[in-house]
């Protein structure tokens, strides 16, 4: 095994990611993560020379459909169903005074 996670390595990223591990979880974290390590580099001796690189297992294609323009609703249609309406618009509470925008 090439590289190995210790405690210490362990204890700063969980300082880092505000974790409170105990001493057991860091340990084996520290084992766990070094295991991790242990198989990318198994994973490294693999010879991928002809291996095309993908970003996706599959083939991904966007499916999207053509733009067409098509009628609109109209402002009455549109907040019809509205709890509070005004010249058209849908009438909220206020959320910001005139000072804090």
């Amino acid at each position: 095994m090439g590289v190995t996670i210790d405690e210490a390595a362990v204890r700063h990223v969980a300082s880092l990611a505000r974790l409170r591990l105990t001493d057991d979880e860091v340990a084996q974290f520290a084992r766990e993560l070094s295991d991790v390590l242990g198989y990318i580099d198994q994973l490294n001796e693999l010879d991928t020379s002809d291996v095309t690189p993908t970003a996706h297992p599959l083939r991904v294609a966007n499916v999207l459909r053509d733009d067409e323009v098509r009628a609109s609703w109209t402002n009455d249609a549109a907040t019809a169903h509205a709890p509070q309406r005004q010249d058209g618009f849908f009438k909220v509470p206020k959320v910001l005074d005139q000072e804090g925008a």
